[in-house]
C-alpha cells in the first residue's frame, strides 16, 4: 500500500494541491485523496510517475526503509519491511531494559498493555 502521508508531503513540499498533482496524473482530486489517506492504492503505473514526478524510489512511497529478516528457532527465515521511524521505535525500545523485558516475551501481552495505557 502507499505510504499516504509520505505522499502529502512530497505534494507540499512541491507546493502542488491535490488537484495539481491529480492534473499531472490524469486523475480526480478525489483520487489523490483517497491516496493519501490510504484508503485506494495506486496502480502501478501511477506509482511510477509518481517516482518520476518526486524523483523518489518506489520503496519510498510504499513505506519501505528497510527490509528486517526474522529467524525462528527451526531457522526459518522471515522478511519484513519498515519504515525508518518503525526502526527508530524498536531501538528505542531496545535501550529500555526495563520495559523492553516486559514487552517482548510476550508480544500478544504487550500490546494490551499498550492499547491499555494509550486508549
Amino acid at each position: 500500500m502507499l505510504k499516504g502521508s509520505r505522499l502529502r508531503e512530497l505534494r507540499k513540499n512541491k507546493k502542488l494541491t491535490q488537484a495539481e498533482l491529480g492534473q499531472l496524473l490524469g486523475l480526480d482530486e478525489t483520487t489523490i485523496c483517497c491516496y493519501e489517506k490510504e484508503t485506494r492504492n495506486p496502480t502501478i503505473e501511477t506509482i511510477i510517475e509518481l517516482m518520476n514526478i518526486f524523483a523518489v524510489t518506489s520503496d519510498y512511497l510504499l513505506g519501505t526503509d528497510e527490509i528486517v529478516t526474522f529467524v525462528d528457532n527451526e531457522n526459518n527465515h522471515k522478511h519484513v519491511t519498515m519504515t525508518k521511524e518503525e526502526v527508530a521505535f524498536i531501538n528505542e525500545l531496545k535501550k529500555n531494559k526495563m520495559v523492553y523485558d516486559i514487552l517482548i516475551p510476550d508480544t500478544k501481552r504487550g500490546m494490551e498493555i499498550i492499547k491499555g495505557k494509550i486508549g
